[in-house]
Protein backbone atom coordinates (compact mmCIF):
# COMPACT_ATOMS: atom_id res chain seq x y z
CA UNK A 1 0.00 0.00 0.00
CA UNK A 2 1.09 3.62 -1.07
CA UNK A 3 2.69 5.14 2.27
CA UNK A 4 0.47 8.63 1.61
CA UNK A 5 -2.33 6.38 2.07
CA UNK A 6 -1.32 5.12 5.11
CA UNK A 7 -0.77 8.24 6.72
CA UNK A 8 -3.88 9.79 5.53
CA UNK A 9 -5.19 6.56 7.23
CA UNK A 10 -3.37 6.81 10.16
CA UNK A 11 -4.54 10.83 10.42
CA UNK A 12 -7.83 10.22 10.00
CA UNK A 13 -7.61 7.65 12.91
CA UNK A 14 -6.26 10.16 14.76
CA UNK A 15 -8.75 12.90 14.21
CA UNK A 16 -12.06 10.18 15.18
CA UNK A 17 -9.43 9.15 17.95
CA UNK A 18 -11.12 10.86 20.89
CA UNK A 19 -15.04 10.09 20.02
CA UNK A 20 -13.29 6.46 21.06
CA UNK A 21 -11.00 7.02 23.17
CA UNK A 22 -9.94 9.15 27.07
CA UNK A 23 -8.60 12.21 25.22
CA UNK A 24 -5.68 12.77 28.14
CA UNK A 25 -4.89 9.38 27.65
CA UNK A 26 -4.62 9.77 23.98
CA UNK A 27 -2.69 12.56 24.61
CA UNK A 28 -0.19 10.87 26.84
CA UNK A 29 0.33 8.32 24.04
CA UNK A 30 0.87 10.94 21.10
CA UNK A 31 3.31 12.31 23.62
CA UNK A 32 5.64 9.55 23.97
CA UNK A 33 5.35 8.94 20.46
CA UNK A 34 7.34 11.87 19.67
CA UNK A 35 9.60 11.31 22.35
CA UNK A 36 10.21 8.13 21.17
CA UNK A 37 10.86 9.58 17.28
CA UNK A 38 13.40 11.82 18.56
CA UNK A 39 14.98 9.17 20.49
CA UNK A 40 15.12 7.22 17.03
CA UNK A 41 16.72 10.05 15.59
CA UNK A 42 19.57 10.27 17.73
CA UNK A 43 20.07 5.95 17.76
CA UNK A 44 18.16 4.86 14.55
CA UNK A 45 19.76 7.09 12.02
CA UNK A 46 22.83 8.42 13.51
CA UNK A 47 24.06 5.75 15.67
CA UNK A 48 24.37 7.13 19.05
CA UNK A 49 22.68 5.33 22.08
CA UNK A 50 21.82 7.46 25.05
CA UNK A 51 20.77 6.82 28.39
CA UNK A 52 20.26 10.21 29.10
CA UNK A 53 17.49 11.66 27.28
CA UNK A 54 15.32 12.16 30.31
CA UNK A 55 17.26 14.79 31.36
CA UNK A 56 15.71 16.79 28.22
CA UNK A 57 12.27 15.28 28.72
CA UNK A 58 11.94 15.93 32.56
CA UNK A 59 13.81 19.46 32.39
CA UNK A 60 11.40 21.03 29.76
CA UNK A 61 8.58 19.58 31.39
CA UNK A 62 10.22 21.65 34.51
CA UNK A 63 10.66 24.87 32.57
CA UNK A 64 7.36 24.59 31.14
CA UNK A 65 5.49 24.05 34.63
CA UNK A 66 7.44 26.54 36.45
CA UNK A 67 6.88 29.28 33.59
CA UNK A 68 3.42 28.34 33.38
CA UNK A 69 1.88 27.80 37.22
CA UNK A 70 4.42 30.60 38.59
CA UNK A 71 5.47 33.51 36.38
CA UNK A 72 1.94 33.44 34.81
CA UNK A 73 3.24 33.10 30.92
CA UNK A 74 1.00 31.66 28.20
CA UNK A 75 1.09 28.64 27.29
CA UNK A 76 2.79 29.01 23.87
CA UNK A 77 5.53 30.53 25.28
CA UNK A 78 5.99 28.07 28.18
CA UNK A 79 6.31 25.12 25.49
CA UNK A 80 8.96 26.76 23.65
CA UNK A 81 11.28 27.89 27.25
CA UNK A 82 10.89 24.24 27.87
CA UNK A 83 11.76 23.49 24.24
CA UNK A 84 14.57 25.59 24.45
CA UNK A 85 16.07 24.62 27.62
CA UNK A 86 16.00 21.35 26.60
CA UNK A 87 18.34 22.56 23.41
CA UNK A 88 20.55 24.03 25.72
CA UNK A 89 21.14 21.27 28.07
CA UNK A 90 21.50 19.31 24.48
CA UNK A 91 24.16 21.10 23.68
CA UNK A 92 26.20 21.30 26.74
CA UNK A 93 25.61 17.65 27.27
CA UNK A 94 26.21 17.09 23.34
CA UNK A 95 29.17 18.56 23.45
CA UNK A 96 31.15 16.87 26.28
CA UNK A 97 29.50 12.76 25.47
CA UNK A 98 30.15 13.18 21.51
CA UNK A 99 34.39 13.24 22.81
CA UNK A 100 33.99 9.74 23.14
CA UNK A 101 32.28 7.02 21.07
CA UNK A 102 30.49 3.71 22.19
CA UNK A 103 29.53 2.52 25.55
CA UNK A 104 31.37 5.52 26.93
CA UNK A 105 29.47 7.53 25.18
CA UNK A 106 26.26 6.04 26.48
CA UNK A 107 27.88 6.35 29.85
CA UNK A 108 28.55 9.65 29.84
CA UNK A 109 24.98 10.66 28.82
CA UNK A 110 24.04 8.87 31.82
CA UNK A 111 26.48 10.31 34.25
CA UNK A 112 25.19 13.96 33.34
CA UNK A 113 21.53 13.16 33.07
CA UNK A 114 21.76 11.63 37.16
CA UNK A 115 23.08 15.46 37.97
CA UNK A 116 20.11 16.80 36.35
CA UNK A 117 17.80 14.21 38.61
CA UNK A 118 19.92 15.45 41.62
CA UNK A 119 19.60 19.19 40.53
CA UNK A 120 15.67 18.78 40.01
CA UNK A 121 15.71 16.67 43.73
CA UNK A 122 17.51 19.85 45.32
CA UNK A 123 15.98 22.99 43.14
CA UNK A 124 13.10 24.65 45.66
CA UNK A 125 11.45 25.74 42.43
CA UNK A 126 11.08 21.94 41.16
CA UNK A 127 9.86 21.11 45.04
CA UNK A 128 11.67 18.13 45.02
CA UNK A 129 9.83 15.18 45.36
CA UNK A 130 6.23 16.75 45.66
CA UNK A 131 6.87 18.41 42.18
CA UNK A 132 5.17 20.97 40.19
CA UNK A 133 1.30 20.63 40.90
CA UNK A 134 -1.77 22.43 39.62
CA UNK A 135 -0.06 23.78 36.29
CA UNK A 136 -2.50 25.83 34.29
CA UNK A 137 -3.53 24.88 30.83
CA UNK A 138 -4.38 28.65 30.04
CA UNK A 139 -5.21 30.09 26.54
CA UNK A 140 -3.33 29.50 23.39
CA UNK A 141 -2.39 32.46 22.07
CA UNK A 142 -5.35 34.10 24.74
CA UNK A 143 -8.27 32.97 22.58
CA UNK A 144 -8.37 29.22 22.52
CA UNK A 145 -9.17 27.76 25.66
CA UNK A 146 -7.21 24.88 26.26
CA UNK A 147 -9.04 23.60 29.88
CA UNK A 148 -11.26 21.63 27.65
CA UNK A 149 -9.80 18.06 27.08
CA UNK A 150 -10.72 17.72 23.18
CA UNK A 151 -9.20 20.77 22.09
CA UNK A 152 -6.09 20.63 23.65
CA UNK A 153 -6.42 16.88 22.17
CA UNK A 154 -6.53 18.38 18.73
CA UNK A 155 -3.52 21.24 19.29
CA UNK A 156 -1.30 17.98 20.69
CA UNK A 157 -2.21 16.47 17.67
CA UNK A 158 -1.13 19.07 15.56
CA UNK A 159 2.07 19.42 17.97
CA UNK A 160 2.71 16.06 17.66
CA UNK A 161 2.17 15.79 13.49
CA UNK A 162 4.18 18.65 13.08
CA UNK A 163 7.73 17.25 15.24
CA UNK A 164 6.97 13.72 13.49
CA UNK A 165 6.96 15.88 9.79
CA UNK A 166 10.10 17.31 10.88
CA UNK A 167 11.92 14.24 12.15
CA UNK A 168 10.96 12.21 8.63
CA UNK A 169 12.23 15.72 6.72
CA UNK A 170 15.63 15.77 8.62
CA UNK A 171 15.99 12.01 7.51
CA UNK A 172 15.48 12.20 4.00
CA UNK A 173 17.34 15.64 3.69
CA UNK A 174 21.10 15.65 2.56
CA UNK A 175 22.02 16.45 6.56
CA UNK A 176 20.14 13.00 7.34
CA UNK A 177 21.78 11.41 4.44
CA UNK A 178 24.86 11.99 6.16
CA UNK A 179 23.52 11.11 9.55
CA UNK A 180 22.96 7.29 8.01
CA UNK A 181 26.52 7.67 6.32
CA UNK A 182 28.16 8.57 9.91
CA UNK A 183 25.92 5.31 11.53
CA UNK A 184 27.41 2.74 8.80
CA UNK A 185 30.96 3.52 8.42
CA UNK A 186 32.22 6.98 10.57
CA UNK A 187 35.51 7.04 9.33
CA UNK A 188 34.48 6.47 5.75
CA UNK A 189 32.51 9.79 6.19
CA UNK A 190 35.28 11.66 7.90
CA UNK A 191 37.61 10.76 4.55
CA UNK A 192 35.02 12.18 2.49
CA UNK A 193 35.51 15.58 4.34
CA UNK A 194 32.50 15.56 6.48
CA UNK A 195 32.90 16.97 10.61
CA UNK A 196 31.40 14.15 11.80
CA UNK A 197 31.52 15.37 15.35
CA UNK A 198 29.78 18.61 13.81
CA UNK A 199 27.13 16.60 12.45
CA UNK A 200 26.61 14.35 15.53
CA UNK A 201 26.30 17.21 17.77
CA UNK A 202 23.74 18.76 15.40
CA UNK A 203 21.85 15.54 15.82
CA UNK A 204 21.87 15.42 19.57
CA UNK A 205 20.77 19.13 20.23
CA UNK A 206 18.04 18.49 17.85
CA UNK A 207 16.93 15.21 19.05
CA UNK A 208 17.16 16.96 22.47
CA UNK A 209 14.92 19.92 21.77
CA UNK A 210 12.15 17.35 19.99
CA UNK A 211 12.26 15.29 23.68
CA UNK A 212 11.95 18.45 25.35
CA UNK A 213 9.12 19.38 22.98
CA UNK A 214 7.18 15.95 24.13
CA UNK A 215 8.43 16.80 27.58
CA UNK A 216 7.02 20.29 27.88
CA UNK A 217 3.85 19.30 26.27
CA UNK A 218 3.45 16.27 28.62
CA UNK A 219 3.47 18.53 31.75
CA UNK A 220 0.75 20.86 30.00
CA UNK A 221 -1.92 17.98 29.52
CA UNK A 222 -1.54 15.86 32.73
CA UNK A 223 -1.17 19.73 34.57
CA UNK A 224 2.26 18.48 36.88
CA UNK A 225 5.70 17.60 36.64
CA UNK A 226 7.39 14.93 38.82
CA UNK A 227 10.91 13.56 39.30
CA UNK A 228 10.04 10.21 37.37
CA UNK A 229 10.62 12.00 33.97
CA UNK A 230 14.01 13.03 34.60
CA UNK A 231 15.15 9.92 36.35
CA UNK A 232 17.06 6.96 35.03
CA UNK A 233 14.17 4.84 34.02
CA UNK A 234 12.64 6.81 31.81
CA UNK A 235 15.44 7.04 29.91
CA UNK A 236 15.23 3.14 29.74
CA UNK A 237 11.64 3.37 28.61
CA UNK A 238 12.32 5.38 25.44
CA UNK A 239 14.85 2.73 25.00
CA UNK A 240 12.35 -0.01 25.11
CA UNK A 241 9.68 2.16 23.05
CA UNK A 242 12.35 2.28 20.03
CA UNK A 243 13.42 -1.11 20.49
CA UNK A 244 9.98 -3.05 20.73
CA UNK A 245 8.59 -1.05 17.13
CA UNK A 246 11.42 -0.98 15.42
CA UNK A 247 15.01 1.09 15.56
CA UNK A 248 15.66 3.01 12.15
CA UNK A 249 12.05 2.97 11.20
CA UNK A 250 9.61 5.88 11.05
CA UNK A 251 6.78 3.93 12.28
CA UNK A 252 8.44 1.53 14.59
CA UNK A 253 9.08 4.22 17.71
CA UNK A 254 4.77 5.54 17.69
CA UNK A 255 4.13 1.78 17.64
CA UNK A 256 6.32 0.98 20.35
CA UNK A 257 4.95 3.85 22.69
CA UNK A 258 1.82 2.81 22.17
CA UNK A 259 2.12 -0.36 23.05
CA UNK A 260 4.40 0.46 25.72
CA UNK A 261 2.47 3.18 27.60
CA UNK A 262 -0.99 1.77 27.02
CA UNK A 263 0.44 -1.77 29.06
CA UNK A 264 0.87 0.82 31.82
CA UNK A 265 -2.05 2.23 31.97
CA UNK A 266 -4.00 -0.68 30.80
CA UNK A 267 -2.03 -3.91 32.72
CA UNK A 268 -4.48 -3.30 35.91
CA UNK A 269 -7.73 -3.58 33.58
CA UNK A 270 -6.59 -6.92 31.52
CA UNK A 271 -5.30 -8.29 34.70
CA UNK A 272 -9.15 -7.64 36.46
CA UNK A 273 -11.06 -9.32 33.09
CA UNK A 274 -8.86 -12.21 33.39
CA UNK A 275 -9.20 -13.17 36.86
CA UNK A 276 -12.59 -12.18 36.43
CA UNK A 277 -13.04 -14.56 33.64
CA UNK A 278 -10.79 -16.87 34.29
CA UNK A 279 -11.11 -17.29 38.28
CA UNK A 280 -7.18 -17.20 38.34
CA UNK A 281 -6.75 -14.29 41.52
CA UNK A 282 -3.03 -13.87 40.62
CA UNK A 283 -3.90 -12.20 37.28
CA UNK A 284 -5.27 -9.17 39.74
CA UNK A 285 -1.74 -8.15 40.51
CA UNK A 286 -0.70 -7.67 36.94
CA UNK A 287 -1.05 -4.11 37.29
CA UNK A 288 1.51 -3.95 40.01
CA UNK A 289 4.22 -6.18 38.21
CA UNK A 290 4.27 -3.74 35.18
CA UNK A 291 8.25 -3.74 35.08
CA UNK A 292 8.19 -7.31 34.79
CA UNK A 293 5.73 -7.64 31.76
CA UNK A 294 7.91 -4.97 30.13
CA UNK A 295 11.12 -6.63 30.86
CA UNK A 296 9.90 -9.74 29.60
CA UNK A 297 9.11 -7.72 26.46
CA UNK A 298 11.76 -6.52 25.89
CA UNK A 299 13.12 -9.83 26.52
CA UNK A 300 11.43 -11.63 23.77
CA UNK A 301 12.21 -9.00 21.16
CA UNK A 302 15.80 -8.93 21.89
CA UNK A 303 15.80 -12.70 21.19
CA UNK A 304 12.89 -13.12 18.17
CA UNK A 305 12.29 -10.20 16.92
CA UNK A 306 15.83 -8.13 16.77
CA UNK A 307 14.24 -5.53 13.98
CA UNK A 308 11.50 -5.21 15.85
CA UNK A 309 7.81 -4.56 15.26
CA UNK A 310 7.83 -2.24 12.45
CA UNK A 311 11.24 -4.06 11.39
CA UNK A 312 10.12 -7.39 11.15
CA UNK A 313 7.14 -6.66 9.04
CA UNK A 314 9.10 -4.73 6.50
CA UNK A 315 11.27 -7.52 6.38
CA UNK A 316 8.65 -10.04 5.67
CA UNK A 317 7.49 -7.93 2.93
CA UNK A 318 10.70 -7.73 1.88
CA UNK A 319 11.55 -11.47 1.26
CA UNK A 320 7.74 -12.34 -0.07
CA UNK A 321 8.77 -9.69 -2.27
CA UNK A 322 11.63 -11.61 -3.95
CA UNK A 323 9.95 -14.55 -3.90
CA UNK A 324 7.12 -13.66 -6.29
CA UNK A 325 9.91 -12.55 -9.28
CA UNK A 326 11.79 -15.94 -8.61
CA UNK A 327 8.95 -18.11 -8.60
CA UNK A 328 7.33 -16.23 -11.74
CA UNK A 329 10.51 -16.62 -13.93
CA UNK A 330 10.43 -20.41 -12.90
CA UNK A 331 6.91 -20.51 -14.04
CA UNK A 332 8.27 -18.81 -17.24
CA UNK A 333 10.87 -21.07 -18.19
CA UNK A 334 8.77 -24.26 -19.02
CA UNK A 335 6.66 -22.13 -20.93
CA UNK A 336 9.50 -21.04 -22.75
CA UNK A 337 10.61 -24.22 -23.57
CA UNK A 338 7.27 -25.41 -24.88
CA UNK A 339 7.21 -22.11 -27.34
CA UNK A 340 10.60 -23.42 -28.42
Amino acid sequence: MNKKIIYALAFAAALAAPFFGYPVFLMKLLCFALFACAFNLLIGFTGLLSFGHAAFFGSAGYMTGYLLSTVGLPVELGILAGVAASAVLGLVIGALAIRRQGIYFSMITLALAQMVYFAALRSPFTHGEDGLQGVPRGKLFGVIDLSNDLTLYYVVLAIAVGGFALINRTVHSPFGQVLKAIKENEPRAVSLGYDADRYKLLAFVLSAALTGLAGATKTVVLGFETLTDVHWTMSGLVVLMTLVGGMGTMAGPIIGAFIIVALENKLGEVGNFLAEHTGISWFTTLGESVGMVTGLIFVVCVLLFRRGIVGEIGALFERMGRKAPAQSTRSAAPADRETA
